[in-house]
């Protein structure tokens, strides 16, 4: 089974819980638009001032989904 990677893109300040469910919806239609497999796309909040949007995608679309939209990173997904 390969391996799942959550890309992760930071968001901050005062509208970031906005922006990170706007961003969201941008990574579920680059998704569907490049017929990339993801296992989870959403948002967290890490603290009021603090969001991330991801997308947790298979090992072998990490390099392509990396180059085209630049998450600032990356970890292994559960």
């Amino acid at each position: 089974m390969e391996r799942k990677i959550k890309m992760i893109w930071d968001m901050h300040g005062q509208y970031a819980k906005g922006t990170a469910e706007h961003h969201a919806i941008h990574l579920k239609e680059f998704a569907e638009r490049e017929s990339i497999k993801t296992m989870g796309i959403g948002t967290e909040d890490m603290t009021d001032m603090h969001s991330i949007a991801y997308m947790i995608i298979e090992e072998k679309d990490m390099i392509a989904v990396r180059d085209a939209l630049r998450p600032q990173r990356a970890e292994e997904a559960e």
